[in-house]
């Protein structure tokens, strides 16, 4: 028992190390003992090695992975009194091997082993189960126990909050676990041998995650050890790229060769055009440089896009609302939904361009104006309106905008310098006048927000039928914004409500009806989804995904 009497005094020297800065060389990696009834004593001596190691290298762990939280690490073998935490004489208790299953499992869940320290518990698995001398290594047990330790606690907190840094959009209030909090989800775990239990319980509870994760699952199960070969962006044998083609789409599920012949011209363009939906391309069937390109995408490449978006709903509230709104950029999608009904309605939109993206927000829709005003943004004033009205004065006719001063007078073009108006000096609001010339269409849907963004109608609805929707200014144009307006109707308690918006309509009169009942509004990112039975994956308009890749790498 001597090693236990002198771990205390360790722990400290090591703390008064950790605060002066000073960098550690790499613990001792082996230390065989005579007999396996000797580990208890000579592990704890190890384990201190260990996490001095950390504490000296800023973090950094002997297998060259980050540690999530080194207080966290010493929180729990103090709790310890410095002994092993998941092996005791010379055996692995039985929940060790449940967390190594999940860790060899992380990518099911959208996370990397590696950030688990998946090969060097992998290899010390193997030494033990090669090498009986390797039983009685102190120095490897001591390295197991400290890695799975962190790996627990990094699968708790990225399963409930991500691997991705939060935002201010995504920021909670809950958004770390503590120390305390940490150690306590592993006292249950280990205590009660409730690992799965305990791990579970920290994922979220949405209906959108859980079929995102079976679709994962299933795309890992079918492609996991597959890479296919490239399709040539150019080619001379129409015939063989055809046959390639066939038998890309073949292995991504698009083509069913058991009803199709492989040389089937028409079902191989019914395929494109179904890849080409999923991923919102233009639809026309023919496998051009972009398909081609989206083609070439390894299954591990959408295996991690679909982990990203898993990521991203661990960054939603825990709970949601019992009906709101969400708006799904990359899908171009609107949907509200009612826990009573699910999704009540559903509606194409279009987004902001890459250029002038429409935000990603948290809100409650309050109220929706028939025939609004426009008042165009500055940004779109100096950039596209301004030099167009210094050309020709009757681009403000053609465009049915009117001038507006800061006191709210409506002031005659003729009486103005346009030439003199700038980014710095332009004391005017330009307004578009209502009516169905109004960019905003007949409707606009408000909301709080510090964007200047609302949802709206469109005098341009023809643009809800392209494939591709990032076409706005960063507003959100709503092709079913006469069925989203009588569903708002439908929960105020005055039934006489919905005739007389209808009436409103009819007359199009200028009105503004603030619900009852207001609705929350989602704004967000998500580029894969499970929909009609398969994992689908979105084009990743505003480039999130491959911002975001590194940390799940």
């Amino acid at each position: 028992m001597r090693y236990c009497k002198i771990i205390p005094a360790m722990l400290c020297i090591m703390a008064m190390g950790a605060a002066c800065g000073q960098k550690k060389g790499k613990p001792r990696q082996q230390e065989v003992v005579k007999t396996v009834q000797q580990l208890d004593e000579v592990v704890p001596q190890q384990i201190v090695e260990r996490l001095q190691y950390v504490d000296g290298n800023d973090g950094l762990m002997e297998d060259s992975v980050m540690a999530l939280s080194p207080a966290a690490l010493h929180a729990a073998y103090d709790g310890q009194g410095g002994k092993a935490i998941w092996s005791s004489n010379g055996k692995a208790i039985p929940q060790a091997d449940s967390l190594f299953r999940w860790i060899r499992d992380a990518r099911l869940y959208g996370l990397n082993p590696a950030h688990y320290h998946a090969a060097a518990l992998q290899q010390a698995l193997e030494r033990r189960n090669t090498d009986k001398e390797s039983l009685r290594d102190a120095a490897l047990w001591a390295q197991t126990d400290v890695l799975l330790t962190d790996a627990f606690f990094k699968l708790a907190s990225h399963l409930h909050y991500g691997v991705i840094p939060r935002d201010s959009i995504a920021l909670r209030k809950d958004s770390l676990l503590t120390d305390d909090v940490l150690n306590m989800l592993l006292r249950e775990a280990i205590t009660g041998n409730h690992i799965s239990e305990i791990l579970q319980s920290r994922e979220p509870t949405h209906e959108a995650y859980r079929l995102l994760k079976i679709g994962l699952a299933e795309y890992e199960s079918r492609y996991k050890d597959v890479v296919w070969d490239t399709l040539p962006s150019e080619y001379t044998d129409t015939v063989a790229f055809r046959h390639q083609l066939a038998v890309r789409l073949a292995e991504t599920g698009h083509l069913d060769t058991l009803e199709n012949n492989i040389g089937d011209t028409v079902a191989l363009k019914k395929a494109v055009k179904q890849f080409q939906q999923e991923i919102n391309l233009y639809p026309d069937g023919v496998a051009g440089k972009r398909t081609i390109q989206y083609l070439n995408r390894q299954p591990g490449d959408w295996i991690e896009q679909a982990g990203i978006n898993l990521d991203r709903w661990r960054k939603m509230p825990d709970t949601l609302p019992a009906r709101y709104l969400m708006v799904n950029i990359p899908a171009f999608r609107l949907q509200v939904w009612d826990d009573s009904a699910g999704t009540v309605l559903e509606s194409r939109v279009i987004v902001g361009t890459p250029r002038t993206r429409t935000p990603q927000l948290s809100s409650v829709m309050t109220n929706f104006v028939l025939y609004p005003y426009w008042r165009v943004p500055y940004s779109i004033v100096f950039k596209e309106m301004l030099p167009q009205i210094k050309k020709n004065r009757h681009y403000l006719v053609e465009k049915n905008l009117e001038v507006v001063d800061h006191h709210g007078n409506i002031i005659s073009p003729d009486s103005i310098d346009w030439q003199k108006l700038n980014k710095n000096y332009f004391p005017y609001v330009l307004r578009q006048m209502d009516g169905l010339d109004n960019s905003l269409g007949i409707m606009k849907f408000n909301f709080a927000n510090r964007f200047s963004v609302y949802l709206h109608d469109t005098n341009n609805r023809k643009l809800f039928a392209n494939s591709n929707r990032a076409l706005s200014h960063g507003c959100v144009r709503v092709q079913a914004w006469d069925s989203l307006a009588m569903y708002l109707v439908s929960s105020d308690p005055r039934p006489e409500m919905a005739d007389s918006v209808r009436a409103w309509l009819s007359r199009e009169e200028q009105r503004t009806y603030a619900f009852p009942k207001r609705l929350p509004i989602y704004i967000r990112y998500f580029s894969s989804e499970y929909r009609d039975g398969r994992l689908r994956f979105y084009e990743d308009v505003y480039g999130e995904d491959a911002r975001v890749r590194q940390y799940l790498r």
